[in-house]
């Protein structure tokens, strides 16, 4: 027993000397490079309130920030629809006014966030951010607990949880939605039971699709998983979101494509090809890990990624595969100015850091032989 689980739950445990001796040296390398590259998001020369502040509203001196001009722009559209605009009309002329794209279609946000947010209101953002980390919290202890999880590991896996998924009570990026979306996938990935129970998992991952397309490849995970496990009834609920999804997609690019005139330009590229920095830049910035050095914060997440993989169990295999998932997206797609989507995946991520210890002890044990 290690931690409170059982040999068996120990992937690396039963490991040769060679290839434990090859992952390391791997990891050593990893390791090494994500705490040389650079981790930046595009210029932003101001100063930021810290976490208590955006959370308060509290003005703090010195630390001013005028509102980003992506989150401007979200206000505005939201303002607009409460007044009877239609979305798509508003959309394309907020986006022309402030210099962003209208083409291609994904350029212009699905509409769900901002007709959620002018019904909530700002105090009702903020009471539904408190209730979805408490329901996040909530659901990950209980997972934790049915995992086998000691105590010790229960809740040092759920604090680690709170630290992730703690920017989702940020005020200042409550129209972001990559904040939304990523807190409801954290909320869905600690619902799910494998074979069991995976209605509410459904219910909150349909939800951060309607809001955020990015959530699209952790659904589709879901489904490949399930079919499989051979659980052949949830992966079709999971295959029917999806087919769900991409006909909602596609009445979505239908009417932002009624709005575009000849004179809008072509957005630049996604493909930027950032490498590791990419990766790292994208869920660092997105996290709490923002506030930690840059040669600290970049290890962290391929360690945290590493305690998942050391987790020999169908939880352990889907974190691995959807964080190496993502990463390698964020490596490949995203300009320097979309570090933002590293929400979608950092609210959970980073509890694979209560296996890293096992993981580690585990590849050191096997590499000596």
């Amino acid at each position: 027993m290690t931690g409170g689980q059982s040999d068996t739950d120990d992937r690396f445990a039963s490991w040769g000397r060679w290839p434990a001796r090859l992952l390391l040296a791997a990891l050593a390398a990893l390791l090494l490079a994500a705490a040389l590259v650079p981790i930046k998001a595009a210029d932003q020369p101001y100063s930021t309130a810290g976490f208590v502040a955006n959370v308060t509203g509290a003005k703090v001196e010195g630390a001013e920030r005028p509102r980003d001009h992506d989150l401007a722009l979200y206000d505005t559209v939201i303002l607009r629809i409460a007044k009877g605009e239609n979305y798509y009309v508003v959309a394309a002329q907020e986006h022309r006014r402030s210099d962003y794209p209208v083409r291609p279609g994904f350029a212009v946000r699905l509409p769900t966030l901002a007709y959620l947010c002018m019904l909530l209101g700002e105090t009702g953002q903020l009471v539904v951010a408190i209730a979805l980390m408490a329901a996040i919290l909530w659901a990950w202890w209980q997972r934790l607990g049915d995992e086998g999880c000691s105590p010790r590991l229960r809740r040092m896996g759920t604090t680690l949880i709170f630290f992730g998924a703690a920017l989702g009570l940020n005020r200042y990026y409550f129209v972001l939605h990559e904040l939304w979306a990523g807190q409801l996938l954290a909320l869905s990935f600690g619902l799910h039971r494998p074979g069991k129970r995976w209605g509410g998992a459904l219910a909150a991952a349909a939800l951060a699709l309607a809001i955020r397309e990015h959530a699209l490849p952790y659904v589709m995970l879901m489904a490949a998983m399930a079919f499989w496990r051979g659980d052949r009834k949830e992966g079709a609920a999971w295959s029917a979101l999806v087919a769900v999804f991409l006909g909602g997609l596609a009445l979505h690019l239908h009417l932002v494509a009624q709005q575009v005139l000849p004179t809008d330009p072509l957005g630049p590229s996604w493909l930027a090809l950032r490498g590791l920095s990419g990766w790292l830049s994208n869920v660092v910035l997105s996290s709490n890990l923002r506030f930690l050095p840059h040669y600290v914060a970049g290890p962290l997440v391929i360690l945290a990624v590493l305690g998942w993989a050391g987790w020999k169990r169908q939880i352990g295999a889907f974190a691995t595969l959807l964080y190496l998932g993502y990463g390698l997206a964020f490596m490949i797609a995203g300009r320097p100015d979309n570090f933002y989507w590293g929400a979608m995946v950092a609210p959970a991520m980073f509890a694979g850091l209560a296996f890293t210890p096992r993981a580690l002890g585990s590849l050191w044990s096997r590499a000596k032989g």
